[in-house]
């Protein structure tokens, strides 16, 4: 009887743990929640201390040789972004959403700069993110150019702060398809010139928002009973998915491809965003500049990892030692830790086959890029190749 009693206690026990295996999380837990907005709050209150050892603007190495495309590059960071590297002697493709915009901005640069040294080397390129036909035919035409690209620079983002639920022509909810699904598969289908350009860089704007977010693959449009919608649920859970994307990424490119993935946090930064908040949380946003970051101070960690040299390095030793997320930097340009969440191997890998899915894409694209194969997308039309 004993023996049957410990049996049937071990089988239950067992029983047990295998439903809390097999039983799916469904949120953040309150530890994990609380702990991500002391992270949030924390980078608010002290980024401009922590950062203060930055130039402002950053000093660049020699870009002479490099190619940058920098998306979402008419307004805010992204502005900065491409300003700065075209001064330093990049040769930078502003791909917006707005080419007029773009171009007025690039006059005025070059009006500017007159007298300084040699023409800005930019140029527009037309790229909404909100239809994925145009992220295919984005990167058709640039791939056809058979150049290099040496820094693709994920900027555009959206944060629709207190808006109602929307969703994309392609039927996705727009903050999953502008932050995460949009730069996915762009970053996917400029691997053929992003080889040529080897050794290069696939540098994704994120936030420390995701330190709050949660990403179901389930659900990743955020349409089940399960959770309701906010604008900052929406945006949390895309810069989770990006960091998450991104991870499965660096670990599917291998160190001789020479085509690293790093993930950069702004800092909190003064941008366009303001524009989608009430007329009383704009005031209040505007009262406290010292805490938030100019466009220009906010910047700073892209630039850095976009042109840093020892930036390779970094992320050639994280895939040396297994870690389990890509190389994430702060606002103060150094590696810091993305979220506990970002940790999860397991989910990463879901929302990297759920995202293949959504995009049109087979989930052994990357191997089949780097072997210089066709591959084939639903989106756009056409086969992509090196």
């Amino acid at each position: 009887m004993l023996m049957e009693g410990l049996t049937s206690s071990s089988d239950e026990l067992k029983k047990k743990k295998e439903e809390k295996k097999n039983s799916k999380k469904g949120a953040l837990g309150w530890i994990e929640w609380l702990r991500g907005w002391m992270y949030v709050i924390h980078e608010m209150l002290f980024q401009r201390i922590l950062a203060s050892h930055l130039q402002n603007p950053m000093p660049l190495p020699p870009v002479n040789d490099l190619t940058c495309i920098v998306t979402g590059s008419t307004s805010g960071i992204g502005r900065e972004i491409a300003r700065q590297l075209a001064e330093s002697g990049a040769h930078v493709v502003m791909a917006v959403r707005n080419p007029k915009a773009a171009l007025d901005l690039i006059q005025k640069w070059q009006n500017e700069w007159s007298g300084m040294g040699l023409p800005l080397n930019i140029e527009v390129m037309e790229l909404d993110l909100l239809s994925l036909d145009s992220v295919v035919k984005f990167a058709e035409a640039y791939n056809a150019r058979m150049g290099p690209l040496h820094v693709l620079i994920n900027n555009a983002g959206i944060f629709s702060i207190g808006e109602p639920q929307k969703f994309s022509k392609d039927g996705y909810e727009e903050h999953l398809q502008v932050n995460h699904l949009a730069p996915a598969l762009l970053s996917i289908l400029l691997l053929p010139s992003l080889i040529r350009g080897s050794p290069s860089r696939i540098i994704n704007v994120n936030s420390v928002m995701h330190y709050v977010g949660f990403v179901d693959t389930e659900d990743m449009n955020i349409i089940s009973s399960k959770r309701k919608f906010t604008s900052l649920v929406g945006y949390s859970s895309s810069k989770l998915a990006q960091v998450m994307f991104s991870s499965v990424l660096h670990k599917k490119l291998p160190v001789e491809s020479g085509i690293n993935v790093v993930c950069v946090s702004p800092g909190i930064v003064h941008t366009n965003v303001a524009r989608d908040l009430s007329k009383f949380v704009q005031a209040a946003y505007g009262l406290i500049p010292y805490f938030i970051f100019s466009p220009q101070e906010g910047s700073r960690s892209t630039l850095f990892a976009a042109t840093d040299p020892q930036v390779p390095e970094y992320c050639e030793l994280l895939k040396a030692d297994q870690w389990p997320v890509c190389a994430f930097l702060s606002q103060e340009c150094r590696p810091t830790n993305p979220s506990e969440e970002a940790h999860n191997v397991e989910t990463s890998y879901q929302v990297w086959e759920k995202t293949m899915e959504m995009v049109g894409l087979t989930s052994d694209v990357v191997e089949r890029l780097l072997e210089g194969e066709q591959v084939g997308c639903r989106y756009g039309g056409t086969d992509l190749a090196d």
